[in-house]
Protein backbone atom coordinates (compact mmCIF):
# COMPACT_ATOMS: atom_id res chain seq x y z
CA UNK A 1 0.00 0.00 0.00
CA UNK A 2 1.54 2.93 -0.88
CA UNK A 3 0.89 5.60 2.52
CA UNK A 4 2.46 8.69 0.34
CA UNK A 5 0.02 8.61 -2.44
CA UNK A 6 -3.08 7.90 0.07
CA UNK A 7 -1.50 11.00 2.56
CA UNK A 8 -1.21 13.08 -0.22
CA UNK A 9 -5.32 12.49 -1.40
CA UNK A 10 -5.94 13.11 1.68
CA UNK A 11 -4.05 16.17 2.15
CA UNK A 12 -5.67 17.71 -1.41
CA UNK A 13 -9.08 16.50 -0.36
CA UNK A 14 -9.13 18.48 3.21
CA UNK A 15 -7.38 21.76 1.16
CA UNK A 16 -10.43 21.80 -1.19
CA UNK A 17 -13.05 21.40 1.74
CA UNK A 18 -11.24 24.32 4.04
CA UNK A 19 -11.78 26.25 0.87
CA UNK A 20 -14.92 25.60 0.22
CA UNK A 21 -16.32 26.15 3.74
CA UNK A 22 -14.15 29.74 3.68
CA UNK A 23 -15.20 30.16 0.20
CA UNK A 24 -18.91 30.26 1.24
CA UNK A 25 -18.28 31.98 4.68
CA UNK A 26 -17.23 34.90 2.42
CA UNK A 27 -19.95 34.85 0.26
CA UNK A 28 -22.32 35.03 2.84
CA UNK A 29 -20.40 37.54 4.68
CA UNK A 30 -20.60 39.13 1.68
CA UNK A 31 -24.46 38.89 0.76
CA UNK A 32 -25.03 40.13 4.67
CA UNK A 33 -23.06 43.16 4.55
CA UNK A 34 -24.95 44.10 0.96
CA UNK A 35 -28.71 43.27 2.84
CA UNK A 36 -27.25 46.14 4.63
CA UNK A 37 -25.60 48.57 2.72
CA UNK A 38 -28.58 47.90 0.55
CA UNK A 39 -31.22 48.61 2.45
CA UNK A 40 -32.16 52.12 2.39
CA UNK A 41 -34.22 52.15 5.10
CA UNK A 42 -31.99 50.63 7.37
CA UNK A 43 -28.63 52.94 6.44
CA UNK A 44 -31.36 55.95 6.96
CA UNK A 45 -31.79 54.95 10.92
CA UNK A 46 -27.91 54.05 11.35
CA UNK A 47 -27.42 57.41 9.81
CA UNK A 48 -29.62 59.50 12.38
CA UNK A 49 -28.81 57.54 14.97
CA UNK A 50 -27.43 60.15 17.27
CA UNK A 51 -30.56 62.11 16.34
CA UNK A 52 -32.91 59.15 17.37
CA UNK A 53 -30.40 58.85 20.79
CA UNK A 54 -28.52 61.65 21.83
CA UNK A 55 -26.62 59.89 24.49
CA UNK A 56 -26.06 56.82 22.38
CA UNK A 57 -28.24 54.67 24.95
CA UNK A 58 -31.23 52.68 23.03
CA UNK A 59 -31.89 50.28 26.08
CA UNK A 60 -35.60 49.58 25.59
CA UNK A 61 -36.37 53.18 23.78
CA UNK A 62 -37.96 52.03 20.90
CA UNK A 63 -40.45 54.18 21.05
CA UNK A 64 -38.14 57.09 19.75
CA UNK A 65 -37.42 55.05 17.07
CA UNK A 66 -41.57 54.99 16.59
CA UNK A 67 -41.32 58.51 16.99
CA UNK A 68 -38.86 59.59 14.65
CA UNK A 69 -39.66 57.07 11.67
CA UNK A 70 -43.80 58.81 11.89
CA UNK A 71 -42.30 62.09 11.85
CA UNK A 72 -40.50 61.25 8.73
CA UNK A 73 -41.57 64.10 6.30
CA UNK A 74 -43.49 63.00 3.11
CA UNK A 75 -43.74 59.56 4.56
CA UNK A 76 -45.91 56.89 2.54
CA UNK A 77 -47.44 53.90 4.48
CA UNK A 78 -45.21 51.77 2.57
CA UNK A 79 -42.01 53.16 3.71
CA UNK A 80 -43.52 53.55 7.48
CA UNK A 81 -43.92 49.77 7.91
CA UNK A 82 -40.59 48.74 6.02
CA UNK A 83 -39.25 51.50 8.50
CA UNK A 84 -41.17 49.82 11.57
CA UNK A 85 -39.38 46.19 10.67
CA UNK A 86 -36.33 47.29 11.42
CA UNK A 87 -36.24 47.58 15.27
CA UNK A 88 -37.55 45.20 18.34
CA UNK A 89 -40.24 47.27 20.29
CA UNK A 90 -38.74 45.72 23.21
CA UNK A 91 -35.29 45.94 23.45
CA UNK A 92 -34.73 49.06 20.96
CA UNK A 93 -31.71 47.23 19.14
CA UNK A 94 -32.16 47.13 15.13
CA UNK A 95 -33.22 44.06 13.45
CA UNK A 96 -31.22 43.12 10.06
CA UNK A 97 -32.68 43.74 7.07
CA UNK A 98 -34.83 40.92 5.87
CA UNK A 99 -35.00 39.29 9.28
CA UNK A 100 -38.55 37.17 9.14
CA UNK A 101 -41.26 37.98 11.36
CA UNK A 102 -42.67 36.42 14.74
CA UNK A 103 -46.34 35.37 14.09
CA UNK A 104 -47.24 36.54 17.60
CA UNK A 105 -50.92 37.67 19.48
CA UNK A 106 -51.38 40.33 21.49
CA UNK A 107 -54.13 41.58 23.99
CA UNK A 108 -56.23 44.99 23.11
CA UNK A 109 -56.12 47.75 25.58
CA UNK A 110 -59.40 48.01 27.88
CA UNK A 111 -60.67 45.01 25.65
CA UNK A 112 -58.70 42.19 26.07
CA UNK A 113 -59.60 41.20 22.30
CA UNK A 114 -56.67 38.99 21.01
CA UNK A 115 -54.46 40.69 17.95
CA UNK A 116 -52.79 38.47 16.17
CA UNK A 117 -49.71 39.66 13.37
CA UNK A 118 -46.07 39.69 12.42
CA UNK A 119 -43.57 41.07 14.75
CA UNK A 120 -40.03 41.48 14.17
CA UNK A 121 -37.49 40.80 17.19
CA UNK A 122 -33.77 40.58 17.84
CA UNK A 123 -34.23 37.66 19.99
CA UNK A 124 -36.83 35.65 21.25
CA UNK A 125 -37.28 36.02 24.49
CA UNK A 126 -38.63 39.39 23.46
CA UNK A 127 -41.81 38.12 21.86
CA UNK A 128 -42.96 36.63 25.05
CA UNK A 129 -42.14 40.10 26.63
CA UNK A 130 -44.73 41.98 24.07
CA UNK A 131 -46.67 39.09 24.38
CA UNK A 132 -47.40 39.78 28.26
CA UNK A 133 -46.63 43.21 28.90
CA UNK A 134 -47.65 45.21 25.92
CA UNK A 135 -51.10 46.35 24.41
CA UNK A 136 -52.06 46.70 20.97
CA UNK A 137 -54.33 49.92 20.24
CA UNK A 138 -55.71 51.02 16.35
CA UNK A 139 -54.24 53.71 15.24
CA UNK A 140 -54.65 55.94 12.45
CA UNK A 141 -52.64 58.40 10.34
CA UNK A 142 -52.33 60.20 7.60
CA UNK A 143 -49.65 59.17 5.10
CA UNK A 144 -48.57 60.69 1.87
CA UNK A 145 -51.17 57.95 0.21
CA UNK A 146 -53.90 58.55 2.86
CA UNK A 147 -54.97 57.57 5.87
CA UNK A 148 -54.45 54.38 7.14
CA UNK A 149 -54.78 52.03 10.33
CA UNK A 150 -52.60 50.47 12.17
CA UNK A 151 -52.18 48.19 15.57
CA UNK A 152 -49.79 50.30 17.45
CA UNK A 153 -47.89 48.35 20.16
CA UNK A 154 -48.33 50.83 23.32
CA UNK A 155 -47.18 50.17 27.19
CA UNK A 156 -48.09 52.34 30.53
CA UNK A 157 -47.30 55.06 31.72
CA UNK A 158 -44.16 54.30 33.16
CA UNK A 159 -42.95 57.43 34.66
CA UNK A 160 -44.21 57.20 38.46
CA UNK A 161 -42.23 53.81 38.82
CA UNK A 162 -39.96 53.70 41.92
CA UNK A 163 -38.08 50.76 40.54
CA UNK A 164 -37.71 52.63 37.16
CA UNK A 165 -34.70 50.68 35.12
CA UNK A 166 -31.67 52.67 35.34
CA UNK A 167 -30.90 50.70 32.03
CA UNK A 168 -33.13 53.20 30.19
CA UNK A 169 -32.48 56.72 29.92
CA UNK A 170 -35.65 57.79 31.63
CA UNK A 171 -35.52 61.36 29.67
CA UNK A 172 -36.01 59.72 26.95
CA UNK A 173 -39.57 58.89 27.85
CA UNK A 174 -40.42 61.03 30.71
CA UNK A 175 -40.96 64.88 31.46
CA UNK A 176 -41.17 64.35 35.47
CA UNK A 177 -44.33 61.82 36.14
CA UNK A 178 -45.29 62.45 32.68
CA UNK A 179 -44.72 61.17 29.16
CA UNK A 180 -42.10 63.30 27.57
CA UNK A 181 -44.45 64.35 24.78
CA UNK A 182 -41.84 66.10 22.59
CA UNK A 183 -39.74 62.53 21.97
CA UNK A 184 -42.56 60.15 22.21
CA UNK A 185 -45.93 59.08 20.21
CA UNK A 186 -48.35 59.13 22.47
CA UNK A 187 -51.93 57.60 22.11
CA UNK A 188 -55.10 58.98 24.64
CA UNK A 189 -57.37 55.66 25.22
CA UNK A 190 -60.40 56.31 27.28
CA UNK A 191 -58.72 58.85 28.92
CA UNK A 192 -55.33 57.31 29.10
CA UNK A 193 -52.54 57.89 27.76
CA UNK A 194 -49.97 54.75 25.88
CA UNK A 195 -46.63 55.10 25.00
CA UNK A 196 -46.29 53.72 21.84
CA UNK A 197 -43.08 51.64 21.11
CA UNK A 198 -44.05 49.81 17.85
CA UNK A 199 -45.83 48.34 14.81
CA UNK A 200 -47.55 44.70 15.07
CA UNK A 201 -47.52 43.98 11.33
CA UNK A 202 -50.55 42.82 9.46
CA UNK A 203 -53.01 42.74 12.31
CA UNK A 204 -55.73 41.35 13.23
CA UNK A 205 -58.50 39.69 15.31
CA UNK A 206 -57.06 36.25 15.65
CA UNK A 207 -59.05 33.20 14.62
CA UNK A 208 -59.42 30.05 17.37
CA UNK A 209 -57.32 28.18 15.07
CA UNK A 210 -54.50 31.06 15.06
CA UNK A 211 -54.44 31.30 18.87
CA UNK A 212 -54.15 27.37 19.42
CA UNK A 213 -51.20 27.75 16.32
CA UNK A 214 -49.16 30.60 18.94
CA UNK A 215 -49.79 28.70 21.56
CA UNK A 216 -48.44 25.21 20.29
CA UNK A 217 -45.17 26.98 19.23
CA UNK A 218 -42.24 25.96 20.38
CA UNK A 219 -41.11 29.77 21.17
CA UNK A 220 -44.41 31.62 21.51
CA UNK A 221 -45.82 28.49 23.49
CA UNK A 222 -43.60 26.22 25.44
CA UNK A 223 -40.44 28.65 25.79
CA UNK A 224 -42.70 31.82 26.70
CA UNK A 225 -44.78 29.89 29.09
CA UNK A 226 -41.73 28.89 31.14
CA UNK A 227 -40.39 32.69 30.70
CA UNK A 228 -43.29 34.65 31.88
CA UNK A 229 -43.66 32.13 34.90
CA UNK A 230 -40.17 32.70 36.11
CA UNK A 231 -39.29 35.81 39.02
CA UNK A 232 -38.16 38.79 37.29
CA UNK A 233 -34.96 38.46 38.70
CA UNK A 234 -33.96 34.97 37.79
CA UNK A 235 -34.53 36.38 33.87
CA UNK A 236 -31.70 35.65 32.30
CA UNK A 237 -32.39 35.97 28.58
CA UNK A 238 -33.07 39.07 26.09
CA UNK A 239 -33.33 42.36 27.88
CA UNK A 240 -34.28 40.40 31.07
CA UNK A 241 -35.73 42.63 33.98
CA UNK A 242 -35.48 46.20 31.89
CA UNK A 243 -37.99 46.16 29.26
CA UNK A 244 -40.78 44.20 31.96
CA UNK A 245 -39.97 46.34 34.63
CA UNK A 246 -40.63 49.59 32.48
CA UNK A 247 -43.89 48.03 31.36
CA UNK A 248 -45.48 45.91 33.53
Amino acid sequence: MNYKLIFVIIAIIVFYIINIKSSNKSSNNIIIKENYENNKYYTYLTDNWNKIFVDGNRNSASSMFFKFIIDIPQLSFTDFLEYNKLYCAVSGSLISPNSPANFIMIEEFNTNQKICGDYYMCCWPCLCDVMKYAKVIKMNHKFTDGEKTFYAITIANPCSKTDFPAEVTKSYICNGNKLNTEKNHIIKKDGVDRLVIGVLHNGHICSEEEQKQIMNNDITGNRCNQRNNMPIDKLQYGMGDIFIKLAK
